[in-house]
């Protein structure tokens, strides 16, 4: 990260378990409030940002006060305010999406927030779908108010993969400026092998699910702990990088199945999916379904591949949510893994809450990488104040 005098301030909204939070403090930033909704979200981002002002409670509820007040700073001195409003609205795996949705309309209470708190400048994060409800009236509606609002913006979709997240997702950022200067990008880090020699750069082959996963302990189906030991030792920098921090493995647990997926497990191989599964032991909905459909559906993780994108319920139904090499579904630590968090992260509430808090979470490490150019462009912003 680029040094300023002092480390800049950030305030998370819709900052659910926090994976935000995260990457701009791996960024050197001080995020210095947060607020969500979820309580069980909320009581893990406060486990694991102590030092963070947490203002619970609905959005619509709270005013810019309640954040100015509790930090100490005015109107204006914020350097950056992110937030990933609710995205379910705009999912592609939404059927039901759209405008009509009351929580597409949330992003609109995050606009209130920039108009009160005057930051700097804005990140907003949220799902691609967002760009094709109703022709793009969403995108238009945050350019156009944060404009309205003196601020000069712009999106661009990132790929999570290509900043060092051992997962195939894509994203959405808005990012906004009280100054005209040049928005700035993360330039992309890590590529796929065949790509590497084409396109240069120093960089980096992508992540790998056995880089990854490979180094924590083996389970069995319904096998787990909330807290245990490592078992072996990290082989790959990412898994390093992991466990710093770290003496032990927090929510590796992994899920009961039914004997009839565990018999389906055995027939699909690495990069596998349903269509390696006998016939007879298919779901009756499955055997009429056409083998170019559902290709992530029953899907085995290949150890030499990506994750596919982590959602709110790692079903093995519905996803390639397969371990690689053990026949059971991927843990919450696992899942937690492939989103980039680090080890020393833990998630609280049941199970089921805690995949939903991961799956939603923005990976640290590509909020880490916007946060480094929002860093350096505050950084210019200064210099040309100074001029």
């Amino acid at each position: 990260m680029v040094g300023l005098q002092a480390r800049p301030t950030a305030i998370d909204l819709f900052a659910g378990a926090g994976g935000l939070s995260t990457g701009f403090q791996q960024a050197g930033f001080d995020v210095v409030a947060a607020n969500d909704s979820d309580p069980y979200a909320a009581a893990t981002y406060r486990l694991n940002h102590p030092s963070t002002l947490f203002v619970g409670g609905s959005i619509e509820s709270i005013t810019e006060a309640e954040f100015l007040g509790g930090t100490g700073l005015h109107r204006g001195e914020l350097d950056v305010l992110v937030g990933g409003p609710p995205c379910q609205a705009f999912s592609v795996y939404n059927h039901r999406r759209g405008m009509h949705d009351e929580r597409s309309g949330l992003f609109r209470e995050y606009l209130r927030m920039v108009h009160g708190l005057l930051p700097r400048m804005v990140v907003i994060e949220n799902v691609t779908g967002i760009t094709s409800i109703d022709g793009g009236r969403a995108v238009h509606d945050i350019k156009d108010s944060l404009r309205n609002l003196g601020y000069h913006v712009e999106s661009a979709v990132l790929k999570a993969e290509e900043y060092g997240v051992p997962q195939e997702r894509r994203r959405i950022f808005f990012v906004g400026s009280r100054s005209y200067l040049p928005i700035r990008w993360p330039t992309p880090t890590y590529a796929a092998c065949e790509n590497i020699f084409t396109i240069g750069h120093n960089l980096k082959p992508l992540v790998t699910v056995d880089e990854a996963i490979g180094d924590l302990p083996t389970l069995n189906n319904s096998e787990g702990a909330e807290k245990m030991d490592y078992t072996a030792a990290p082989v790959s920098d990412y898994q390093r990088q992991s466990r710093s921090g770290s003496a032990w493995v927090f929510n590796h647990v992994a899920p009961q199945l039914a004997p009839i997926n565990l018999e389906r497990m055995k027939h699909i191989p690495p990069g596998g999916s349903w269509r390696d599964i006998p016939y007879q032991l298919l779901p009756a909905g499955m055997k009429l379904a056409n083998r170019s459909d559902h290709t992530k559906r029953y899907g085995r993780l290949h150890p030499d591949g990506q994750a596919c994108t982590i959602m709110t319920r790692c079903d093995v139904h519905w996803g390639a949510y397969i371990h690689p090499y053990q026949d059971r579904a991927i843990t919450v630590r696992e899942a937690a893994r492939f989103q980039s968090f680090p080890d020393k992260f833990q998630f609280l509430g049941s199970r089921g809450e805690q995949y939903k808090q991961v799956g939603n979470a923005v990976p640290p490490l590509l909020a880490a990488a916007v946060a480094n150019d929002v860093a350096f462009m505050l950084a210019e912003q200064a210099v040309e104040s100074r001029a």
